[in-house]
């Protein structure tokens, strides 16, 4: 990490750690490489920096300034989505499946969608403009982002056609699954015949075979 750097004295008795901060020749912008307390690199640009500060949190902080509505999604959806998702998010070949499976993750044959699965809508929205469409990867404008995103969740009836999907309201959508991933764990394969062991457990062990008997063994050269 620039602008922290810890250099250690060695003594018999003890060990002296010197801290100290270059965080006033980052904040300048102005430091060259032979000013770096190692000569490496050169400092972030405010918009290098930028172009990977894209996440979105759950609440909607950092969503990007946009809006868009399903209406308006379709059509970007039917050019740029439809080709792998399917004209209503059933999936082409074995490109995934971005609609329907509500209310299957409780059965032995969960299908998860982003209506099924997902936990918020921020995670659709951030992953929607970090890496689609496929193999052109952030091509989309925000605006279109949200287009998108409003007409795969309206395909799960998650929001109606007329809601304005924004930095504004992402934070508010309610997804279906949004508290299936705390405990307890719904799904068959999930379930506990008892309470677990947490501490000094003792398990039971049965041999069910010998390596020597099943002849697995190498023999001796």
């Amino acid at each position: 990490m620039y602008g922290l750097v810890k250099t250690r004295r060695f003594t018999k008795t003890s060990v002296t750690t010197s801290v100290f901060a270059g965080f006033a020749i980052a904040l300048s912008g102005t430091a060259i490489a032979a000013e770096r307390p190692f000569g490496l690199g050169t400092l972030a640009t405010a918009e290098q920096i930028a172009g990977w500060d894209i996440d979105v949190r759950p609440d909607g902080k950092g969503a990007p300034i946009g809006s868009g509505t399903a209406a308006d999604g379709e059509e970007v959806y039917a050019e740029l989505c439809a080709g792998c998702h399917g004209d209503f998010g059933e999936g082409v070949d074995r490109w995934p499946i971005l609609a329907g499976g509500l209310g299957s993750l409780v059965t032995a044959d969960p299908v998860k969608t982003v209506g099924s699965y997902w936990p918020y809508a921020s995670t659709v929205y951030d992953y929607v403009y970090r890496a689609m469409p496929f193999g052109e990867a952030q091509s989309l404008t925000h605006d279109e982002t949200y287009q998108v995103v409003a007409y795969i969740l309206n395909m799960s009836d998650v929001i109606d056609d007329e809601f304005v999907l924004s930095n504004k309201t992402i934070g508010s959508v309610k997804m279906p699954n949004q508290s299936g991933f705390m405990l307890p764990d719904p799904r068959p394969d999930g379930q506990l015949a008892s309470a677990p062991c947490m501490q000094t457990c003792e398990v039971s062990t049965k041999i069910i075979g010998r390596a020597r008997i099943i002849d697995v063994t190498p023999d001796k050269q």
